[in-house]
This record gives structure tokens, C-alpha cells and sequence, in this order.
């Protein structure tokens, strides 16, 4: 169900392509690429390395020149010598010669603000705080860094990562996350935003006295889906509210003559999972405007380059484009698409770039299914590749290919993985991957490890990926097209590609099974429920009854949008899509997987649909993963769960061997 992945140490797959574990070779991966405002330099964050390209633990930030890709990158650091740190969220000076990063540089576990300057590896502290630093980002002038700030927070927020355990007196302890500004010169710190408002992300104004925010009462994880759109000026500090979305809003950004504020609006169940229509509302107030009405795509993130055209990202038909929007006529003009993904961060789902001033040359973090990540930079849409991280490498998977197929009258995208050694004159199993969110999308980009699908392919299998309504990349109205209809019309759409596959490839229509983490473990859930199509089913993080769900979940602000009301309100409509109001309909074995300490789709769901399929005879297992959260961080869980997938769909879906 939603996740947030603004500052997670995981990049939970559950919207692209899950990653392959034994590879032959480690992927190099990067977190985050910011490029100078001049073009003249990018910085990245990647795992610490030592002179002799060893890994040493923790991450990093690197320097390199896209003038001259082949010369070394250099690398910043608050952190003594060559040891490991954790050092990221850079972020580059309006003249391009100093960047500021976070750093827990200090030995004491307390991360804080640094400053470096080029030409000089060595960084200075500019902050001495206690609590969560996050997103830092120059004035326009140069004078102050502004960032957000959680005051004596024991973590970053995160629903992904484990919850406390409960005990005692259960307290509502909020701990709100501040729009604060750091002196350059000084160091002196203000807390801006009241302190009892959450901001979720900020833009400066471009004559630096002022900042478009979003901000919610309450506690962040839970009501980043009913923040609005607030202005404060340094002089006065003070929340002025701006624009109240009808669902979720994203991605705030001033306009270069400062009479504009543009965003993303749209209906999104996940932070940092951006998609929607493009808005610009006056920043004095007043009514905001859709600028993007009926496109056929999800903008993702958005940069002004003039105060009269916008360049935006975007999630289309399956892939990443790249768009412009002129605010006169009303015009979106196509720059580029592609079948993989480009991204600023690691950590975040959004399709985003990173733009210098010129509104023209950018870096990104760029792969596919067929390349594994490394930096680009140059023109938008016409980059060449920076670094050389990681070897050309023969991806343990097969060919993927886009799919379309038509379900109640409307187009429906998928990708479908080919077994990796393919061959036609076989028939083969095939698993159906349903996806998180439930508004996401499926990309091809090169898999990361946790609950890594891919690895199916090299056992054998086709992987169907669909993206059914309620995703990504295909317009506002297909997204909100699962309103009061979880488990209906988006799993007719699944059926509908399932239909399509058997039809057109040699794939055994009695050897299908499904899974699915967070949405995608419910609807694995709700399919053997609803059919015995699905010979076995993997359900990880999955949902048994919204009833319930509703208050044991620690996000249930995201329901109200899709449900229409509160459970107290409206209980019928939560079971109407709940699977165990038609568990007596189950006969498909189901092995279920859950962290212990999950706060987006909690134990009990699992133990719930566990403990009925058991009760009535249905084949099952339950496994309960020691300490972890939504997504789980210890390696060895992280193979257990695909050891165990692998297993329970060899045994149901391959036939016996002697």
C-alpha cells in the first residue's frame, strides 16, 4: 500500500521491475545527481569507496566534469581521510562554487548541514542541531540555505521503515518537520513554519524572501495527503494558504518573475510517487488553473525555464518523457520518451532531472532493463554518459517487451519479461506481478534487490507487468478510475492481459500464479478470491480486510480519496473490495510474507487471510519477518522472500521431476 521513499535506505520495488540478487556482478548504484547551476559540474552521491575503488561502507559525494568525462571525479566530504560516512542531500550555490550536503561527519550519530568549496575537498560544519535534517537548497542569493527540520527526532520519517514497538499508554507524539534557514555566514538557524504545521517540501521565490511550501497539520506520514499549498515571507513569518487540492499535491515551484506558483496535483496514494495534471496558481492567492486538462500522461516533476514555458517529466504509456508547456497558447510539445528510467535520486520514484540555469543542459541517473544505472548529462534528451561505474553487464533476465490490450473499452499497458532462454517451441509457467501504489506504474528500469521478480525469468517463467487503471501514464481519469472499485475493474484489466499473453505467446494457461507487495499483495490476495484462474498465489505485504485495515494501518488518510468516506462513515464500501469477505471462494495455495513491524500494510492483514485460508483447507504459509517494515532492510530477509516465491511457484507451477 503507500509508501514513502523521500528519504528511505531502500528503493522499494513495487513499481518497477524487481532486481536480480546473483548477478555476476554488483550493480554500482547512485542515490543522487545534482548539476551546477553553470553546466559545469555535476556532484553525485554513491555508495564510499576507498583509492582503491573498494567499497568502505556508507555513501558519498563525487564531483566530475561532463567537459571532460574521462577525467577522475573528485570527492567531498566532511568525513577525515578515507573513511565511511554517511554524506548526501547536495545541493549546488547560485554561483556554482560551493555545494552544501548533509554529513554524520561527527561520530555521534547526529547528521548535520556542511559547506564545501570547490577546488577544496575539505568541508566545514555550518549547523549544530539535534533532530532530522533533510533537502537543503540555496537562496537565490546566495545568502541563506534553507532546509526542513524535525527538532529531536530519533529519525528521519519514513513509513517504509519499521514501526516502534507498542506498549503502555499509546500517545499521539508528533514531531514536526519545520521549514528552518541557516545563515551562510553566520551559521545562525530560524525555524520559519509554525510548529504546528508538517512541511513536506518548499521552493524559494526568486527574490529570496519568501517560499512556497506544502504543509498539513498532524503527523507527516499520515497527512502528507491532505497538505495544501501555503506562501511565508522571511519578514513575517506566517502560513498563507494558497490553494487546497481536491486530491494530493507535489513538486511546488516558483516562477522565474515571481507572480506564479506551478504544481502537480492529481490523485497520488503514495509520497513521492507524483503523478497529475499541471496547475499554476497566483502566488498573491486566488483561484489555480489546470494547465494540462485531458493529456494522456502523469506529469511527475516540473522546471520552470522561462516565466512562460514549463519543462516537465513525465509518466507515459509504460515509459519516461520529457515534455515542455507553454503557458500562452496551452500547447505540450514532446521532447523525448523512453523505455527505462531517468531520476535525480534514488530514493524517490519520480521521474525527474536535474536542471541548470539555463534551462537547457541537465544531469540525470539513467537505465534500463538492458543498462545498468550510470550518470548522463548535456541537453535535455541528448545526454552522454558521465560515468563508467558499472561494466557492460549480460542482463540474468530475458528480452522485455510493452504490451497493449483492451479491457472495458479502454487501452491497457503492460511489460512482459520473456523466460531468459527463451525458446518457442516450448510452453511455458508464467507469473502475473501486480504492482504497488495502487497509483504507480511499471518501468523497465535496471532492478534493484528487494523482492526481485525478475529472477523468475531465469527460472523458467514469462512475467507479465501490468498497469491497470489506477496507474501512471495514461491520464487523470484513468488513475482515478478505481475509486470505489479496488479489486473490479482494475482486475478485469489484469485478466484481460493475462487473456492476451495466453493468446499470443506459448504460455501454459494452466501453470499461471500471481503476487504482488503492498497494493500488489492485495490484489493477490483479492484474485484467489475471485477465481481459480492462478494455480498459486505469493502475497507479500498484502491487505485482507479494509474493515479493519482502516485502523491498523498508520497512513489511513490516503483511504479517505479512494473509499470516498472513513470506515465509520461508509463500512460497506470497504468490505464490498475486501478479499476476505469472499475467502470461502479460495482455493488457490497462497504463501503469504509480512514484516513484523509494518506500518503501511500491518501483520495482522497477513495473519488474518493466513489464518482463514488455513481454517478452511486451503494450502498455505505464513512468514513473519523479524524487525523489518514495509520494506526490508536485512539481506537476508530480503533473499529468504525470493528463496521462498521461487520455491512455492516451482512446486505448483513446473511439473514433478524425477
Amino acid at each position: 500500500m503507500p509508501k514513502r521513499l523521500l528519504h528511505s535506505r531502500l528503493l522499494t520495488c513495487l513499481l518497477i521491475l524487481a532486481g536480480f540478487a546473483h548477478a555476476a556482478t554488483r550493480v554500482h548504484s547512485f542515490q543522487e545527481v545534482a548539476i551546477s547551476p553553470d553546466g559545469n559540474r555535476v556532484a553525485w552521491v554513491a555508495p564510499a569507496e576507498n583509492a582503491a575503488g573498494e567499497s568502505i561502507g556508507g555513501s558519498a559525494i563525487y564531483v566530475g566534469d561532463p567537459n571532460s568525462p574521462n577525467s577522475k571525479p573528485s570527492r567531498i566530504s566532511a568525513v577525515a581521510g578515507e573513511d565511511a560516512g554517511s554524506e548526501d542531500h547536495v545541493a549546488w550555490s547560485p554561483d556554482s562554487k560551493q555545494v552544501v550536503f548533509i554529513s554524520d561527519a561527527g561520530g555521534d550519530g547526529q547528521a548535520q548541514l556542511y559547506l564545501a568549496q570547490m577546488g577544496n575537498g575539505s568541508a566545514r560544519k555550518l549547523t549544530t542541531l539535534t533532530g532530522a535534517l533533510a533537502d537543503p537548497a540555496w537562496s537565490p542569493d546566495g545568502k541563506s540555505i534553507a532546509f526542513l527540520f524535525t527538532e529531536n527526532a530519533p529519525h528521519r520519517a519514513d513509513p517504509l521503515l519499521a514501526m516502534a514497538p507498542e506498549s503502555g499508554v499509546i500517545a499521539d507524539k508528533v514531531f514536526e518537520q519545520r521549514l528552518a534557514v541557516v545563515d551562510v555566514t553566520s551559521g545562525k538557524v530560524i525555524q520559519l513554519s509554525p510548529a504546528d504545521m508538517y512541511v513536506y517540501e518548499f521552493d524559494w521565490s526568486p527574490d529570496s524572501q519568501s517560499f512556497a511550501l506544502l504543509a498539513a497539520h498532524g503527523a507527516g506520514d499520515a497527512n502528507w495527503y491532505v497538505a495544501q499549498l501555503y506562501t511565508l515571507t522571511l519578514a513575517a513569518p506566517g502560513l498563507k494558504m494558497i490553494y487546497k487540492p481536491h486530491f494530493q499535491i507535489a513538486c511546488p515551484r516558483w516562477s522565474p518573475d515571481g507572480k506564479s506558483i506551478a504544481f502537480i496535483s492529481g490523485l497520488m496514494s503514495d509520497e513521492g510517487f507524483i503523478g497529475g495534471d499541471i496547475f499554476v496558481a497566483s502566488a498573491s492567492g486566488g483561484p489555480a488553473h489546470n494547465l494540462t486538462p485531458g493529456i494522456v500522461a502523469s506529469a511527475s516533476s516540473l522546471y520552470w525555464r522561462t516565466s512562460a514555458d514549463i519543462l516537465f517529466t513525465e509518466n507515459v504509456d509504460g515509459e519516461s518523457g520529457i515534455s515542455t508547456l507553454n503557458l500562452a497558447t496551452g500547447k505540450v510539445s514532446t521532447l523525448w520518451t523512453w523505455a527505462g528510467i531517468i531520476t535525480t535520486d534514488e530514493f524517490r520514484s519520480a521521474i525527474s532531472i536535474a536542471l541548470s540555469s539555463d534551462g537547457q543542459t541537465s544531469a540525470v541517473i539513467r537505465h534500463s532493463w538492458k543498462q545498468p544505472p550510470e550518470i548522463w548529462t548535456g541537453p535535455v534528451g541528448q545526454w552522454k554518459q558521465l560515468t563508467h561505474s558499472n561494466p557492460a553487464l549480460n542482463p540474468p533476465w530475458g528480452e522485455i517487451k510493452s504490451l497493449h490490450w483492451s479491457s472495458d473499452g479502454m487501452k491497457i499497458q503492460g511489460w512482459l519479461v520473456y523466460p531468459k532462454d527463451y525458446d518457442p517451441s516450448r510452453r511455458y509457467p508464467m507469473v502475473v506481478v501486480a504492482h504497488g501504489g495502487p497509483a504507480g506504474t511499471v518501468h523497465t528500469g535496471w532492478p534493484d534487490t528487494f523482492f526481485n521478480t525478475l529472477e523468475l525469468s531465469a527460472h523458467g517463467y514469462f512475467i507479465l507487468n501490468p498497469n491497470p487503471r489506477g496507474s501512471f501514464g495514461q491520464g487523470e481519469k484513468f488513475t482515478e478510475a478505481n475509486i470505489k472499485d479496488f479489486g473490479y475493474g482494475d482486475f478485469r484489466d489484469i485478466l484481460a492481459g493475462v487473456d492476451e499473453v495466453v493468446k499470443t505467446f506459448p504460455v501454459d494457461n494452466d501453470r499461471i500464479g500471481i503476487t504482488g507487495w503492498s497494493y500488489g499483495g492485495y490484489m493477490t490476495m483479492w484474485a484467489v478470491t475471485q477465481t481459480n484462474r492462478f494455480r498459486a498465489a505469493v502475497s507479500g505485504a498484502g491487505l485482507a480486510n479494509w474493515q479493519s485495515y482502516y485502523g491498523q494501518n498508520d497512513i489511513d488518510e490516503w483511504m479517505i480519496p479512494y473509499f470516498g468516506a472513513s470506515v465509520y462513515d461508509d463500512p460497506a464500501v470497504y468490505a464490498r473490495t475486501a478479499p476476505i469477505t469472499f475467502i470461502k471462494n479460495a482455493k488457490t495455495p497462497t504463501l503469504i510474507l509480512v514484516g513484523q513491524y509494518d506500518g503501511e500494510c500491518p501483520a495482522p492483514q497477513s495473519r488474518e487471510f493466513w489464518h482463514a485460508l488455513k481454517t478452511l483447507g486451503v494450502p498455505t504459509q505464513l512468514v513473519i519477518y523479524a524487525g523489518e517494515g514495509h520494506a526490508f532492510a536485512q539481506p537476508d530477509h530480503q533473499r529468504d522472500v525470493m528463496d521462498r516465491l521461487l520455491a512455492w511457484f516451482d512446486h505448483y507451477l513446473k511439473p514433478a521431476t524425477n
